[in-house]
């Protein structure tokens, strides 16, 4: 029988191998940073002149008369779709989950469909509606807001005619 002798390395062995593996992976590091080159900046496009038009205007302008900016540049890609889920998207937000319910849209894609002053007229109708009534009742009564007292002398002059 033949005994298999393990052969060990000593500590010197092993401490110069280590010594070799950790140069080894300084130079590779140092390969890797030194292929890397800076970007190259692309020159800026320069941008065509602009055409004189006979109106003038630098706007378009919109179906309602009012003049706004050309729409310029991309939003970019959406991180949502418009399939996404307002009570997801707006978690923490109570208020506007409720502008929302009171607008009875679900997506983020219904909601699109609405524009800020939109939103803004459809939300403030119902107390424009309610201060009515009250100058109205008040008027009734012989009475008035402060600063309101031409409503209700119209109001009455409206009632007795």
């Amino acid at each position: 029988m033949t005994a298999k002798k393990k052969v060990r390395k000593s500590s010197a062995t092993r401490k110069k191998s280590a010594q070799t593996k950790n140069a080894i992976q300084r130079k590779l590091a140092k390969k890797k940073t030194a292929k890397k080159k800076p970007a190259k900046k692309k020159p800026a496009k320069k941008k065509p002149a602009k055409k004189k038009t006979l109106g003038g205007s630098k706007s378009r302008q919109s179906q309602s008369g009012r003049t706004s900016p050309a729409p310029t540049g991309s939003l970019g890609r959406p991180k949502v779709t418009g399939e996404e889920k307002l009570f997801l998207l707006f978690k923490q937000d109570y208020h506007a989950r409720q502008v929302f319910s009171f607008l009875g849209v679900d997506t983020v894609k219904e909601l699109e469909q609405y524009g800020p002053d939109q939103i803004i007229k459809l939300l403030s109708q119902p107390i424009r509606q309610a201060v009515q009534q009250i100058r109205s009742k008040l008027a009734e009564n012989n009475r008035s807001l402060d600063g309101d007292k031409e409503f209700t002398l119209r109001f009455k002059e409206r009632a007795k005619g």
